[in-house]
C-alpha cells in the first residue's frame, strides 16, 4: 500500500470527544483562526506516518460540484408547491447534510399537505434531470480516483440517497472505481455522526483508523474524525476557516494526489537536458 506522507496529527486523539478545539483556551473555542492556535502553541503540523489502507470519499462537492443543483432543484419543488419565497431554508446550513434533513426541517415549519415521500422523490427527480443536463464533475476528480485505485480500496460515503448517488454514478462510468458505496438511507444517524464512515469501513472490511475520508463539508469533517479516521478537506463548497477541524484542509486535487501518493511528485518528467554545443 502507498505510504502517506507526513500528515498533520488528529489533535482530538488523545484529548477527548471535543479534540483540538476543546485544548484551546476558552477565549479562543468560540472564534478561532488556525494561525490564532498555532500562535499559542496547539500547533496543527505536527505529523505522524500513517499507512492508509482505504479512501472514502464523500460526493456532494467532492466528486461532483452539485451543491447549486440541489439547491436549483430544491427551490424548483418549493416554487411549485408555493413557498418560492417563504420557504426559509439556509441551503449552506445543510451541506452535508441529507435531503431527509432539510424536508423534515421544512415539514417541521411549515406542516405543508405533501408527504415526506412526495417531497423526496420531486427534488431527487429534478436533481437527476440537472445533473445528466451538466454533468459537473470536478476537474481531475476522474483522474485522481484512476490512480488511487491501484493502491487502496475507495468508498463513497454519501448523504444522499440511492437514487441521487446512482445518478451520480452513472456519469463516466465512476461506479467502477468504489468498492463500497454507502448512502444516508444505510445508517440510523447522518452526518455529523460518524455512521456513515464506520459503515463504508465496515464493508471494506479495514480498519477505522487506517482509512482517509475526502471531505468538503464542516459536517463531514465531524463525521470523519468521530469515526477515528484522518479526513482530508478540500475548499470546493467551504472556506478554509470553516474546515479548520479537519487533519489537513487543501484547495486542489493535486494537492491531495500528492499526499496520498507521494511517489507520483517524484516521477514527474524533468526538462531535458541540453548538451554541450546543441542550440
Amino acid at each position: 500500500m502507498p505510504l502517506s506522507p507526513a500528515l498533520p496529527a488528529r489533535a482530538s486523539q488523545g484529548e477527548g470527544a471535543g479534540g483540538f478545539r476543546d485544548a484551546l483556551p476558552f477565549r479562543l473555542r468560540r472564534k478561532y483562526t488556525v494561525a490564532q492556535a498555532e500562535a499559542c502553541g496547539y500547533n496543527r503540523r505536527a505529523t505522524v506516518t500513517k499507512q492508509f489502507q482505504a479512501i472514502i470519499f464523500d460526493m456532494d462537492g467532492v466528486v461532483v460540484d452539485s451543491e447549486p443543483l440541489h439547491e436549483r432543484a430544491f427551490r424548483e419543488v418549493l416554487e411549485e408547491i408555493g413557498y418560492a419565497r417563504s420557504h426559509g431554508i439556509d441551503f449552506a446550513a445543510y451541506y452535508g447534510k441529507s435531503d431527509l434533513v432539510v424536508w423534515r426541517d421544512f415539514i417541521a415549519r411549515h406542516r405543508p399537505p405533501h408527504s415526506l415521500a412526495e417531497l423526496l422523490a420531486r427534488k431527487e427527480e429534478k436533481f437527476a434531470a440537472l445533473l445528466q443536463g451538466e454533468e459537473p464533475i470536478f476537474k481531475g476528480l476522474p483522474e485522481l480516483l484512476e490512480k488511487l485505485s491501484p493502491g487502496y480500496a475507495l468508498a463513497l460515503a454519501s448523504g444522499s440517497r440511492h437514487p441521487t448517488i446512482n445518478a451520480v454514478l452513472d456519469l463516466r462510468g465512476l461506479r467502477r472505481f468504489f468498492r463500497a458505496v454507502v448512502s444516508s438511507e444505510d445508517v440510523e444517524h447522518g452526518k455529523p455522526a460518524p455512521d456513515i464512515f464506520l459503515r463504508a469501513a465496515e464493508l471494506l472490511a479495514i480498519p477505522p483508523n487506517v482509512c482517509c475520508v475526502i471531505e468538503d463539508s464542516a459536517a463531514g469533517v465531524e463525521a470523519g474524525l468521530a469515526a477515528g479516521m484522518t479526513v482530508i478537506a478540500i475548499t470546493n463548497s467551504l472556506p478554509i476557516e470553516k474546515l479548520a477541524r479537519a487533519t489537513k484542509v487543501v484547495r486542489t486535487y493535486g494537492e491531495i494526489e500528492s499526499l496520498l501518493l507521494p511517489s507520483s511528485a517524484l516521477r514527474a518528467p524533468s526538462p531535458p537536458r541540453r548538451g554541450r554545443g546543441t542550440g
